[in-house]
């Protein structure tokens, strides 16, 4: 089933006009949306902690900035910007004491009230404004007057307006100019979290590990082999992303097109598949999440194990002369 595609036409930004939107974090997403909702003519207040070194920054961007309970108090709409894991206590012991019935509680990610590590009262709206890139290229696109798509969903709608509010939010930072789909918090955390995991960040890690590892193991030079597993990565997927796979397919050589389309189905075939499909049942059940948690909570010592590794991996040691000589 296609989700429906909302645009500028079909957002109203005076539904804010009377409100106060508290961003709490000043990091990646909470700087954009800050920045941008002011731009758009809207009243907004930052919450964070006094001795976090957003504090000053924000400041010196013009902002009221007050602690985060007081963002909570002022704000009519909380818009919860800080890094998943963080969320929960600081729910539990600045927010959720201070949600008045009204208010609304804004996510931009459905993690936390999917897997119920956040439970918000009844008597409040619960909805999510997902832009689908980056806090940096969020607030680029809005300068120059365009805006990157977004995923909108309603948890709870209290007010009977928190569909109006999602929409108008997500007009405030200029994701309507390009786009925004409704979705539900499961399937936006759960599709999230799968594409994470079998595509963009593990599944396109270990693939372009794995490339340059076979390649010095046939006896090519590191060098070579970075350049043909990772460097020219970057300019296939630009070509996917602005022409999708047939348009990429259409502007490499013949023999690329030969060569990938015979052996790559070889190479990811239905066993790869099947392991992907397996991920889905983790992230699905809920594993995935419990073991995340657990993991954060322990001080993230897995995390910081295998970063590490991907650290001292020869691919990494040589990509860093490579860049180096790019950048001279």
């Amino acid at each position: 089933m296609s989700l429906r595609i909302y645009t500028d036409r079909d957002a109203d930004l005076s539904v804010l006009r009377d409100e106060v939107l508290a961003m709490i974090g000043y990091g990646n997403q909470g700087k954009a949306w800050a920045l941008c909702a002011r731009d758009s003519g809207l009243n907004v207040v930052v919450g964070l902690r006094p001795e976090g070194r957003s504090w000053k920054v924000a400041r010196s961007e013009g902002f009221d900035v007050v602690p985060i309970q007081e963002a909570a108090e002022k704000g009519t709409i909380i818009c919860m910007l800080i890094p998943d894991l963080v969320q929960p206590e600081v729910y539990e012991a600045e927010i959720h004491t201070v949600l008045k019935p009204g208010k609304a509680l804004c996510f931009a990610h459905g993690f936390n009230i999917h897997f119920k590590q956040i439970v918000p009262p009844k008597q409040i709206d619960v909805i999510m404004v997902a832009p689908k890139g980056p806090g940096v290229a969020l607030r680029e696109a809005f300068v120059q007057g365009k805006g990157i798509p977004a995923l909108i969903a309603v948890h709870q709608d209290y007010s009977g307006k928190a569909r109006e509010k999602a929409l108008a939010l997500a007009k405030a930072i200029g994701c309507t100019r390009a786009g925004v789909l409704e979705t539900t918090f499961g399937d936006e955390t759960e599709s999230d979290l799968i594409g994470e995991q079998t595509v963009l960040v593990g599944g396109l890690t270990e693939l372009i590990k794995k490339g340059f590892e076979v390649l010095v193991e046939a006896g090519y030079p590191p060098e070579l082999a970075y350049f043909e597993a990772c460097n020219e990565v970057k300019l296939i997927v630009d070509l996917i992303n602005r022409q999708g796979l047939s348009g990429m397919l259409k502007a490499v050589s013949e023999t690329a097109k030969y060569g990938g389309l015979t052996v790559g189905p070889a190479v990811i075939d239905e066993h790869v598949k099947e392991r992907m499909r397996q991920a889905v049942k983790r992230v699905k059940s809920g594993e995935f999440a419990r073991q995340w948690v657990s993991e954060y909570k322990r001080g993230a010592p897995e995390l910081k194990r295998m970063l590490a590794e991907i650290e001292e991996h020869p691919l990494e040691r040589v990509g860093k002369k490579l860049r180096r000589l790019a950048q001279a």
